[in-house]
């Protein structure tokens, strides 16, 4: 049974790094956070509104501001900015 996004359900948020440098090394890398959905796009059950929980703060992403898109690609190749369920451990 595949899983549906709802309020309040706790999700993975893919951070955007940063720029890369000339080097090719990065101040900041892309990471997995912890998020919590906030609302969900009844029109696109895949995009939802999230609550970003980082080391140095909270960060909010609702759907007035184009929410997150579900990324189901594998660890590594998900897009900044998406968001996925956490991995069984």
């Amino acid at each position: 049974m595949q899983q549906m996004p709802s309020v309040g359900r706790v999700v993975h948020y893919v951070s955007h790094g940063t720029p890369v440098r000339p080097d090719g090394s990065q101040a900041f890398t892309q990471q997995c956070r912890a998020a919590i959905v906030t609302e969900v796009d009844p029109t696109d059950p895949d995009r939802v509104g999230l609550m970003v929980a980082n080391p140095t703060g909270q960060f909010f992403h609702p759907l007035a501001a184009g929410g997150c898109v579900l990324d189901e690609a594998p660890e590594g190749a998900r897009d900044g900015g998406s968001w996925h369920w956490p991995e069984r451990v």
